[in-house]
């Protein structure tokens, strides 16, 4: 294991590689200040970008990596000064940021921040270099039922467990299936879903569908909100922006706590740092909001969804390095990127390629250090990232997108089949879905087709091998009581206290 991480240091500490974590942290600190922006628009612009400008697909992936992580770090900058979360993982960050921010404790509920993302992150990236190479390991035993198996407990554990509504997740996930579908039937060479247009047979691009689904849907909600008041005059003083040692102290415990509970569900496909940030909140006010300050102000408050996120978008590698499953929207599309590349994420890659594995998990540590460097001096620097105007913001974004596309394909047919799907996406917001669900129902649902096939043409159309071995069988256990218990848990207490 050391010696995987010696090799990946070696990779990480070469100049190039260094520069890119640093950019990365930069850019992703700045997407992650922007509401509405994130992490997830932020790699869609920026990943056709590095494809064609020649990278390796070690260092692409560590400047895509460090702009996911320094998003992160970002997204709390809004949460706090203006009360508006910079995106899903931030909300919870709001309900004792912004109340600190009106107290005149702006700049040290910024620091607090850092430094509990920074606490979180490295708890999380502990656990990545730890266990990923042993869940490696293990997988190598997966077949094909096991990872059809996987694919099927992914949607579960993400209908349950992303999004307010599990019906409107679901129906987001079969639509990114449904469109994951679109072209030639690699197995039966059957045209599915083309319309008769040659374009389409070879399916829909995935840089054209993040790039549509994200920004150009975002671009439409900035444009519909153009009139309204921008509150970024708004922003409050910061003060002093480094948090004291006594105050560092108070929230240790929430922030180990909240690190570790943050990791493990990171590390479940599907979820992301919206459900750690939620998790990680509660549990903290049962177990410490004694005097009911929590919502009004009180730094555990803070710390705790802020360490709970970090350490959810560093777990999330987790299941994408060796088991080729995204952990949350953002890993599903830095999936994509591995396969812009021609690699398969999955636990052969830390043989095959260890210089992409081993890179990344390196470049996670050097990445944290950069983050906590860069936020705590510079906090009133990115601050000031919230009052550029929307007239500015915008045309940027479009130039971006449309630049990148049509940089990777120099055709028309992707500008145009991009805004159809940034329109699609547009309507989806509106309606209330989750864009999330969509894009993860792309990747995994033709690595789930791919291993169905190959389950059913290893056991002659026999349909027992997806839950023959005990693998399988307990991911489809895990799968149903994913799906039973949030229904049935609450009907049993209602009923035991009824009797009472």
């Amino acid at each position: 294991m050391f010696d995987f991480l010696i090799q990946g240091f070696g990779v990480a500490l070469s100049p190039l590689n260094l520069g890119l974590a640093f950019l990365g942290a930069l850019l992703g600190t700045l997407f992650g200040a922007l509401p509405g922006i994130g992490p997830i628009n932020g790699i869609a612009i920026l990943m056709p970008l590095a494809y064609t400008l020649g990278l390796p697909a070690e260092s692409a992936l560590i400047l895509l990596a460090g702009i996911y992580t320094g998003a992160e770090y970002g997204g709390r900058m809004s949460s706090i000064l203006l009360n508006v979360p910079g995106d899903a993982g931030a909300v919870m960050t709001t309900l004792d940021g912004h109340p600190l921010a009106k107290q005149g404790l702006a700049g040290p509920a910024l620091g607090l921040s850092a430094v509990s993302s920074f606490v979180g992150a490295t708890i999380a990236i502990l656990g990545l270099t730890l266990f990923a190479p042993l869940l490696a390991e293990v997988a190598v035993m997966f077949g094909p039922a096991e990872f059809f198996a996987l694919m099927v407990f992914a949607f579960a554990s993400m209908s349950v467990m992303m999004g307010k509504d599990p019906i409107k997740t679901a129906i987001g996930a079969v639509l990114g299936v449904l469109i994951g579908t679109v072209g030639v039937d690699s197995g039966t060479g059957v045209l599915r879903y083309t319309f008769g247009m040659a374009e389409l047979y070879d399916g829909i691009d995935f840089v054209v569908m993040i790039i549509g689904l994200f920004a150009i849907s975002e671009i439409l909600l900035m444009l519909e909100h153009a009139n309204r008041k921008d509150s970024s005059g708004d922003i409050p003083p910061l003060g002093r922006v480094f948090v004291t040692l006594k105050e560092v102290l108070f929230c240790k415990g929430a922030m180990l706590r909240s690190g570790l509970i943050g990791f493990i569900i990171g590390v479940l496909p599907g979820t992301g740092a919206s459900v750690a940030g939620a998790v990680s909140y509660t549990t903290e006010k049962r177990l410490s909001d004694k005097e009911g300050t929590f919502g009004n102000g009180d730094m555990r408050g803070l710390a705790a969804p802020e360490s709970a996120n970090n350490a959810a978008a560093a777990g999330s590698f987790v299941p994408m390095l060796t088991l080729g499953i995204p952990g949350s929207g953002t890993t599903a599309v830095l999936l994509g990127a591995l396969m812009l590349y021609n690699i398969t994420p999955g636990p052969m890659m830390f043989s095959e390629r260890p210089e992409v594995a081993g890179g990344l998990i390196a470049s996670l540590y050097i990445g944290n250090l950069v983050l906590l460097a860069l936020n705590l001096p510079l906090a009133g620097v990115f601050a000031r990232v919230l009052t550029i105007p929307r007239w500015v913001l915008v045309p940027g974004i479009a130039i971006l997108a449309f630049v990148g596309v049509y940089q990777l394909h120099s055709d028309l047919t992707a500008i145009y089949l991009m805004l159809v799907i940034g329109v699609f996406g547009y309507l989806l917001r509106k309606l209330g879905f989750s864009l999330a669900p969509v894009i993860l129902g792309y990747v995994l649902g033709g690595l789930m087709e791919q291993n169905l096939r190959r389950a059913l043409s290893i056991s002659g159309g026999e349909v027992e091998i997806l839950w023959r071995s005990g693998i399988s069988l307990g991911l489809w256990i895990a799968a149903a009581a994913l799906l039973v218990l949030p229904w049935l848990l609450p009907r049993l207490v209602k009923a035991r206290l009824g009797r009472a």
